[in-house]
């Protein structure tokens, strides 16, 4: 959900970017019918998305890697140990915006981000926590999809606030 919410946020604004989704899951799933069914509720597409397991291939290139929950962040600094500056859960990431500011003007996104890492340590990522996990809707009724559905577009939202609007 968080891929077909940052693209679709992403592009209302002009800014091109690769968004890709990966995970802890096999390659070739395509998205629970919840999710499809949420998501075309709130008019985004998430019908021809499909799993890709999370790879240090992947993860090499991008410029930042938002995580679910923290044992995805392990993974993905698991796989690719440089990747650990530009590795955030998704809720750490915009409360650490939140606290230390808003990209500012001219300000390079490499830079804004070195700001948020400074004082971090891989041992914050030990465990599960409500502050950084987003709820996985997996095997839960349709109103639990909806729930998280509209906690992510608001993480999202934020997110894209934080990082991108007038830049």
């Amino acid at each position: 959900m968080a891929e077909v919410f940052l693209r679709h946020r992403l592009a209302g604004i002009g800014v091109e970017a690769t968004v890709r989704s990966a995970g802890l899951l096999s390659d070739g799933y395509g998205a629970t019918a919840a999710t499809v069914t949420v998501l075309a509720g709130m008019g985004l597409d998430a019908s021809a998305h499909r799993s890709r397991r999370l790879s240090a291939a992947l993860l090499a290139p991008a410029d930042l890697v938002l995580a679910m929950a923290r044992e995805h962040a392990r993974e993905a600094v698991r796989l690719d140990p440089r990747s650990w500056p530009r590795t955030f859960t998704l809720k750490e990431l915009v409360r650490r915006g939140e606290e230390r500011g808003a990209r500012a003007p001219g300000q390079g996104f490499e830079e804004w981000l070195a700001k948020l890492h400074a004082g971090r340590s891989r041992s914050d990522l030990i465990g599960d926590s409500p502050d950084d996990d987003v709820a996985d809707p997996i095997g839960r009724g349709a109103d639990f999809y909806r729930g998280t559905a509209a906690d992510l577009d608001d993480l999202v939202r934020r997110l894209v606030e934080l990082a991108w609007e007038g830049h």
